[in-house]
């Protein structure tokens, strides 16, 4: 994830679940009460779900409606406030609040709390329709005075004191487990951020009419579906935006395009490519309602890496964004993507927020302060030793702070709200070595031993899927950040699968990068086996690695191959996007358009034909172009979202991709469970899995190290693995030349057949042949020429 900000701080850059019930979650429901409203909350998720879950996740804060709708409570945690009022408002922008009350601090537990009668809201307030709400909070650095008002600084001391505290009764403050929210805090009508700041020239400035409110939800009715229990090691992920998804689709209802309702009508369309799970980029909610002021990139985010809340769906992505719509449409799109047996992952940001970081640089007293900073900034963000700043391995303005358990509480309880109640099957964890600290202030450790850390919490607290499927959740790791000793590729905890980077180095470097970087066949050979150096030390297993040539972070597929350097400069629609990796190891193969064509085709046989789950980007099957722009989180435009009018060329490639996705599903050799041996359990040697060299030899140790060495192919038995062919032969010839290589024994009475070549002359529709339609070549010696920089793909039958 790449990102920028202004100097605002802002982003520029199949059982009914209730047959399922433990007796420890009836005992949690029973200990809540029939009054408490997460026990109702709880309960009417049981009723309208039917989600196969294993373990409850309770938790009793945010507002909620008791079991009979006749009562509110609003709960909130702080442990540094000294008073807390909850503000109420019949409309989310522009007026005045129309009644506050006191809230009452539980001092065993830190928890605030006002409930109030929905009858009184509604004859004695008017409060009608939706209930908006905020908080206002006092503290050390700002005690309460009984003559304060809106506006004024009675009562001031710091905006930050020693402890770290930044109370401002001035800022109204939006409930961190509000289900849904009002509006952003820049949009179409608000575009002056300057209200939401602390600092000598802003802490005085009133944001309650202005501010993001949270939407008190009564619960709705919509089925998520069932959830599909396959293995991670059988899915092939889709990332994209769910915006860019049908943007531009002409097929979608105009209406419905660019939100969950049009994504969840391509469900049908991405199965029948293949795909088994797609990963959105976050649809947590983040300042995005200021996109489409302008037709430039100014301020705009469009991935949305700058989180305001944690558990509401954002509602700009919604086609019905009444209260309560965001949320009913969002389960309506896993419905549809359940129906389809495709899984819905998100990709979460628990490593920093939308609030953002110091405005300017080494002033320490203006920041924004939208919610968790002026309720309990110590708890919620790691600081500086001397806690005036904010730490940041992020790079966007400060790191969650992890390693708190309050602030680890709430990351468990977003996940399991989302996995429960909004149906999401796994989750993809941006700049996750953030989860792996190990101490709250003034410094940053990764340790993934601690078993305090988050990442090892929500692996003890949320039961991830197990290797052959089931009941669970997929956890994946984006395993770096910035600084530090945050870069951890193939060493996190338990059950963590990771985005595996230098699967995505190694080969990026072999096809692009010959005489620049040394790639050995060793090298080679690992990544396509499944990077056992990463992932089988510690017990983990080939599909922990999630294999990639491309991401929403970089150039695209096609540009990979078409683009010597990033290009990020061009003016509005293409771009201009600041930032952006600068060693991309892309090369454009001479400007020949066929060779561009075919290595994007070897790229996407290195994710169908290794070891590990696949996963590759919106667009990249019919090869998709950013315009060599390798950081568009800023680029909410047509050019950025996908287009599916398609050129002869595109087609044939979506052709290819689609068929070589279902040959990986129809062979199961190619996604095994555990690392390919040469011998099993019992001690018996197996033939699961042999290298060899074009001559047809098995390559020394000599061969396998020598970064002079450019061609490799392997030979893996189906039998081991009650694969339809007898065996599968994969050639990659790394080099600009023709090589032959002669083909290894088929298995008794077989004989080879071509399933694929990446190389010009077999460019088409049928490049992939279809089942039955592969073509004869012969037995055991064979010899098959494979042109330079091509991958060719054989089964024995």
């Amino acid at each position: 994830m790449k990102m920028a900000t202004d100097p605002l701080g802002r982003a520029l850059g199949s059982l009914p679940w209730r047959s399922l019930l433990t007796a420890s979650l009836v005992a949690a429901l029973a200990a809540c009460g029939p009054s408490d409203p997460s026990a109702s909350f709880l309960a009417e998720q049981l009723e309208q779900t039917g989600v196969q879950q294993q373990e409850a996740v309770t938790w009793t804060l945010g507002a909620s409606y008791d079991s009979t709708k006749a009562n509110i409570t609003f709960r909130v945690y702080s442990a540094r406030a000294t008073r807390l009022e909850v503000w109420l408002y019949k409309t989310p922008y522009g007026a005045q609040e129309v009644v506050k009350y006191v809230m009452t601090k539980d001092t065993a537990t830190n928890i605030w709390s006002k409930t109030v009668a929905v009858s009184t809201l509604q004859t004695t307030y008017g409060i009608t329709g939706p209930v908006y709400y905020g908080y206002r909070a006092w503290g050390p650095n700002w005690p309460y005075n009984s003559s304060w008002a809106k506006g004024t600084a009675t009562g001031f001391i710091s905006d930050v004191d020693a402890s770290g505290n930044r109370f401002n009764p001035n800022k109204l403050l939006l409930d961190p487990y509000a289900l849904e929210i009002s509006h952003d805090p820049s949009n179409a009508n608000s575009t002056d951020g300057t209200v939401f700041g602390s600092g000598p020239l802003y802490r005085n400035l009133d944001s309650g009419a202005r501010a993001p409110k949270g939407v008190v939800l009564a619960g709705d009715t919509q089925s998520i579906g069932t959830k599909p229990t396959r293995a991670l090691k059988d899915d092939v992920i889709y990332e994209v935006h769910v915006r860019g998804l049908t943007k531009n689709d002409t097929s979608i209802t105009a209406a419905y395009r660019g939100t969950y309702k049009g994504a969840g009508l391509k469900a049908a369309s991405l199965a029948a490519l293949g795909v088994t799970a797609v990963e959105f980029l976050p649809v947590q909610e983040t300042e995005n309602d200021a996109n489409d002021n302008v037709a430039s990139t100014a301020g705009d985010n469009y991935w949305g890496y700058m989180t305001l809340n944690y558990f509401a769906p954002d509602r700009r992505y919604a086609y019905d964004k009444s209260a309560g719509g965001p949320t009913r449409e969002f389960k309506e799109m896993v419905k549809a993507f359940h129906d389809n047996g495709i899984k819905v992952f998100v990709d979460v940001v628990y490593n920093h927020t939308g609030e953002g970081g110091a405005w300017n640089g080494n002033d320490s007293s203006t920041f924004n302060v939208y919610t968790f900073r002026g309720l309990d900034n110590p708890t919620y963000y790691s600081l500086t030793a001397d806690k005036q700043f904010s730490w940041d391995n992020t790079g966007v303005g400060g790191n969650f702070n992890t390693f708190n358990p309050k602030a680890q509480d709430l990351i468990i309880h977003s996940l399991a709200y989302w996995k429960d109640t909004l149906g999401v099957d796994g989750f993809r964890f941006d700049l996750a070595s953030v989860l792996g600290n190990t101490c709250e202030h003034g410094c940053f450790n990764y340790d993934k031993l601690n078993s305090g850390t988050a990442l090892n919490r929500i692996l003890n607290t949320l039961t991830p899927r197990a290797a052959a499927g089931g009941v669970g959740t997929d956890f994946i790791a984006e395993p770096w950040a910035i600084g530090g000793n945050s870069y951890q590729v193939g060493n996190f905890p338990g059950a963590w699968s990771e985005w595996n980077g230098i699967f995505r180095d190694t080969l990026r470097k072999d096809q692009n990068q010959m005489g620049m970087e040394t790639v050995t066949p060793s090298q080679l050979a690992t990544r396509f086996a499944g990077s056992s150096d990463l992932y089988g030390d510690d017990g983990r297993k080939p599909f922990n690695s999630i294999n990639f040539m491309v991401a929403h972070d970089g150039l695209s597929l096609d540009d990979l191959y078409s683009c010597n350097s990033k290009n990020n400069n061009q003016a509005w629609p293409y771009g201009p996007s600041d930032g952006g990796e600068d060693n991309n190891h892309s090369w454009d193969q001479g400007g020949i358009a066929a060779d561009q064509r075919k290595a994007a085709r070897n790229g996407f046989a290195f994710l169908m034909l290794s070891a590990g789950t696949p996963m590759f980007t919106g667009g990249d099957e019919f090869l998709r172009t950013q315009y060599c722009n390798n950081n568009v989180y800023n680029l909410d435009s047509d050019k950025n979202w996908l287009n599916y009018v398609l050129t002869t060329d595109q087609t044939s490639f979506k052709t290819f991709a689609q068929r070589l996705i279902a040959f990986r599903k129809a062979h199961p050799a190619l996604r095994p469970l555990n690392f390919y041996s040469a011998v099993d359990n019992n001690g018996n040697v197996m033939e699961q899995h042999r290298w060899f060299k074009p001559d047809g030899l098995v390559p020394d140790s000599a061969y396998f190290n020598n970064g002079g060495n450019h061609a490799l192919a392997f030979r893996v038995d189906g039998t081991e693995f009650g694969d339809p062919a007898s065996a599968i032969y994969v050639a990659y010839n790394g080099w600009s030349g023709n090589v032959d290589f002669k083909l290894p024994w088929p298995g008794t009475g077989k004989s080879w057949y071509r399933v694929t070549d990446t190389c010009n002359w077999a460019e088409g529709a049928s490049q992939v042949a279809s089942p039955g339609a592969e073509t004869l070549l012969g037995g055991e010696n064979y010899v098959y020429g494979v042109c330079g920089r091509g991958v060719l793909l054989l089964i024995a039958k």
